[in-house]
């Protein structure tokens, strides 16, 4: 705010951009279902941390497992996976006092996700993000997800 005028419209925070290790970027925040195919973007900027956008992600969806990397580890999301009636199966990060147990086995399935962000990048528009607005950039990635999912 400046002199107690409203606050602004835009700016790099209202259009999800951040900055980073990398630079001015975003992070786009995905859920997958048990094929690999494409359920929910979330935009951020590129500093913000993954657990951030966790509840989101999940939100309104059944199912039995929620496979998630390091980044979402939280004994409060750990508890909100648990209160939906779905079991979590996030490895814990090295330096947890108190690791979790999870299904090793099951978690090798996360790949699914890396394999989509992977068909993501061959569109360029994706990668490089040219568009201004984050409301354009999501249609972009709604649009090629449909592309992939149509494959």
């Amino acid at each position: 705010m400046r002199g107690g005028s409203a606050p602004q419209k835009g700016g790099q925070a209202a259009q999800s951009l951040g900055r980073s290790r990398g630079g001015f970027s975003t992070k786009v925040h995905v859920s997958v279902d048990g094929l690999g195919n494409p359920l929910r973007f979330i935009l951020t900027g590129g500093q913000q941390h993954d657990i951030t956008q966790a509840e989101g992600l999940i939100a309104g969806y059944a199912g039995e497992h929620v496979l998630a990397d390091k980044g979402y580890d939280a004994r409060e999301f750990r508890q909100h996976i648990l209160e939906l009636g779905m079991t979590p199966v996030i490895p814990p990060p090295s330096n947890r006092k108190e690791p979790a147990d999870y299904d090793r086995h099951l978690y090798r399935e996360r790949h699914l996700v890396e394999c989509f962000i992977g068909k993501m990048k061959h569109y360029r528009r994706i990668f490089s993000r040219f568009e201004k607005l984050d409301t354009r950039y999501l249609g972009f990635l709604h649009f090629t997800a449909a592309l992939v999912w149509l494959r």
